[in-house]
């Protein structure tokens, strides 16, 4: 129980919140997030309650803080954002450890980092407390487009494959001596991302033409 299993967002465990049905958790992940959003930025006490909900149900799934705070990276570019907010906002100015920054860039930057982690927060205890297949099977139970079900189950399926390809790129560039240390090595790197994207979608070609050797009619078998 102590590592991740199945997908690198998921953590293997055995708590009801694991147990709980996979359309449940993404229900109410919907409707807490609506919830948050539709929440004044000036009700600073209802904050702490939602936080306090999150911090009760990580305790709970016994999935460790830590795992969490490592995935929570992808905040990052909102957290530059609202610290640059107070100072290129407009409307009333008031002083801050000696900065002039703007009152209502104040309030927007607590707003969007007070509800962005929040966000993020609960979509990564679900990612950690449920696994990729289970919620698959929840957003077919909810009526999602089967379509777009295939779509993110083979996105799921093709990650770590197009990971590696990028991988071993990365190591023929370096065997061949290259290394982007400055803007001149961009196109370099643009080229790279070029010919990912082609052979990403060469790989999907074939998949789709063995699918259709293979019976396959728009609905994948149970």
């Amino acid at each position: 129980m102590g590592a991740p299993h199945g997908h690198t967002l998921h953590f293997h465990g055995h708590s009801w919140l694991h147990r709980l049905p996979a359309h449940v958790k993404l229900v109410a992940l919907v409707v807490f997030m609506l919830t948050v959003v539709a929440t004044p930025r000036e009700w600073y006490p209802v904050f702490a309650g939602y936080l306090a909900l999150l911090l009760l149900l990580v305790a709970t799934s016994r999935v460790p803080p830590t795992y969490l705070a490592k995935r929570m990276v992808v905040e990052v570019p909102f957290v530059v954002f609202a610290l640059l907010l107070p100072f290129v906002a407009t409307g009333p100015r008031t002083e801050v450890l000696g900065l002039s920054v703007s009152e209502h860039g104040l309030l927007g930057a607590w707003s969007l980092l007070a509800k962005g982690t929040l966000g993020v927060t609960a979509s990564l205890l679900l990612a950690a407390t449920t696994e990729p297949r289970a919620l698959l099977t929840g957003l077919e139970r909810l009526r999602v487009p089967t379509l777009l079900v295939q779509i993110m189950g083979f996105m799921v399926r093709y990650l770590d494959v197009v990971t590696d390809e990028l991988r071993r790129m990365h190591v023929a560039r370096e065997s061949r001596g290259f290394s982007a240390r400055n803007p001149r090595h961009w196109p370099v790197i643009a080229k790279s991302a070029g010919v990912l994207f082609i052979r990403s979608y060469e790989r999907g070609e074939r998949v789709h033409l063995a699918m259709l050797s293979r019976g396959y009619d728009g609905r994948m078998p149970r």
